[in-house]
């Protein structure tokens, strides 16, 4: 196997050496596996003693795990396991795992020499880094193989850091779960080794996408560009349906639809420490999830992470402290061409705590900026234009073939509508006509304005040309007069640019403490008592004006 660029890339974050072309394990940590493998270990304590052994003959001593790592894997596999579990634990699943990664080296090369990554652009595992907009395609197997690292604890941690790249072994998850013991760090665990005892009972057969989707911030004619406030105030694009639910969860969903993950610019957040909110539940219940963890470094303000094709295994009920592992789930979602699950998460991160700020016009621009990324289709573009590139053709010939809706002084979208744009849109992303569910987004641990955070979701949804938000309040009082609101805008017939003028304006009242109700109070006078007044639009280019603009930055 030719040592390609993308290896080359991941290679010191993966614990296998390479010689000759080749990726192997070392011989002693071979020699521990197949130990695993034969079913020799048969108590956390013994199991632990195993780990050590890997990591010893890895190299990887130096680096220590978080402290009473042992103390948490035995406490668990040989005190809150059951003895019937723990029998069937260490003599069915962790001779498959150990077996399973015997077989990684040839999983990995298996994976780099598919044809399918020569396609367009490659899709192989690679340091997905920041403003690098890439995808990279995985099999479930694959994805078996690495998450069988993280919990043997064999993925080195050397320099991760300076890649911003979270963690991805599961020590701190042991150890915390002896050092502080609670059930919700319990039941986090028996989601991943429900998770494994699925795996190792039928190995699937899917595949996952990781995506990592980039607006840029530079104005270039061929990429795709950070929105600036002027394009958002001048959008003449029309607002979506909403759809608000008071009860339900996003990930519930009996059609495809985008399902936001309420991120942290670290990918997972603390699904590998203590945290037990709405991403750590969904990695949780979706595992597959922590392989992007690996090789994917912290979001920027113009970045989102899009995952399609993870598979569901575990049932949950409750939320944070109150969270419990209620059984085996089955995934019942249709597949796609690609072989990939019918689910697509959107990861996006909100701004912490952002107290008085948030009010201000570059921050809600920075909130709107990072949820356009997420829910606009960009993936299947970029592909099209990377073939053209190698061909040698002319991208503005493509762009003359499709839709002028693609360009604009701000990049490959439009804030205008055009007669036949949508059409076009449309016959270039099939993937875009599906909705975006959502729910109280960048609002609970950090601290954001809830009516604000809807509204600026609504608007990006709306500017990706996604038919709907289906928005899920979870309860929030705040929230409770959200459905009439989104009626008496929308019977207004507001675009995109009306709405975010109104947020603009009533945003700026409150960072000068002009007022101190919520957006929907302010809001709703303006509708029933003002005459429907709508506040002045920014200067709107012309058309010849706009058609020179672009012209000039093309």
């Amino acid at each position: 196997m030719e040592e390609s660029e993308e290896l080359r890339s991941i290679l010191p974050y993966l614990p296998l050496h390479m010689r000759s072309s080749s990726l192997f394990w070392p011989s002693q940590a071979a020699e521990t596996l197949r130990e695993l493998g034969g079913g020799r270990v048969h108590s956390g304590h013994l199991l632990f003693q195993e780990i050590s052994h890997l990591r010893n003959a890895l190299s990887l001593s130096s680096k220590p795990l978080s402290p009473s790592t042992s103390l948490g894997y035995a406490h668990f596999f040989d005190d809150v396991m059951s003895g019937e579990e723990s029998r069937k634990w260490f003599q069915e699943v962790i001779p498959v795992l150990a077996n399973l990664l015997l077989r990684l080296p040839s999983l990995l090369e298996t994976h780099y020499q598919n044809p399918h990554n020569a396609i367009f652009t490659t899709t192989a595992l690679r340091l997905l880094d920041s403003q690098q907009p890439g995808i990279i395609f995985l099999s479930q197997e694959l994805i078996a193989a690495l998450l069988c690292c993280s919990f043997f604890c064999v993925f080195p941690v050397k320099d991760r850091h300076v890649k911003h790249l979270p963690m991805i072994n599961f020590d701190k998850l042991f150890s915390s779960l002896y050092e502080n013991y609670s059930q919700k760090q319990e039941n986090k665990i028996w989601c991943i080794i429900h998770y494994f005892q699925r795996i190792s009972a039928k190995m699937p057969k899917g595949i996952v996408s990781f995506e990592r989707k980039v607006l840029h911030l530079k104005n270039d004619s061929t990429q795709i560009s950070c929105p600036d406030a002027n394009f958002w105030s001048t959008s003449s694009v029309p607002l979506c349906r909403f759809e608000v639910h008071s009860s339900g969860l996003i990930e519930d969903q009996s059609s495809e639809v985008v399902e936001v993950d309420f991120a942290d610019k670290y990918l997972g957040g603390g699904a590998l420490g203590w945290g037990c909110v709405q991403e750590e539940i969904r990695f949780m219940v979706c595992p597959e999830l922590i392989a992007g963890m690996l090789f994917l470094p912290a979001m920027a303000d113009n970045e989102a992470i899009e995952v399609v094709g993870v598979e569901r295994f575990s049932s949950y009920t409750g939320y944070a402290s109150s969270f419990r592992f209620s059984g085996d789930y089955v995934d019942e979602r249709e597949v796609d061409t690609l072989g990939r699950r019918k689910t697509t998460i959107v990861a996006i991160d909100a701004l912490h705590s952002p107290g008085m700020r948030q009010y201000r016009e570059n921050f809600l621009l920075r909130e709107i900026n990072k949820a356009f990324c997420g829910f606009l289709y960009q993936c299947k573009y970029q592909l099209y234009q990377k073939k053209l590139q190698e061909n040698g053709c002319s991208f503005a010939l493509f762009e003359g073939a499709t839709s002028t809706s693609m360009e604009t002084s701000e990049g490959k979208f439009s804030n205008h509508e055009t007669p036949n744009s949508q059409n076009d849109y449309h016959r270039m992303d099939q993937g875009n006509n599906i909705g975006v569910a959502t729910g109280n987004w960048g609002c609970g641990a950090f601290k954001g304005d809830p009516e604000v955070k809807t509204i600026l979701q609504w608007l990006a949804v709306s500017q990706a040309r996604r038919p709907f938000i289906a928005y899920y309040t979870f309860g929030l009082k705040a929230l409770e007069s959200l459905d009439e609101v989104a009626h008496c805008i929308l019977s207004e017939r507001w675009t995109v640019g009306d709405l975010w003028n109104m947020l603009v304006e009533y945003s700026t009242s409150r960072s000068k403490g002009e007022t101190n109700v919520g957006f929907f109070q302010w809001l709703l006078p303006s509708i029933y008592g003002r005459g429907n007044v709508l506040p002045p639009k920014r200067s709107r280019p012309n058309s010849k004006e706009q058609a020179q603009k672009t012209k000039h930055q093309a």
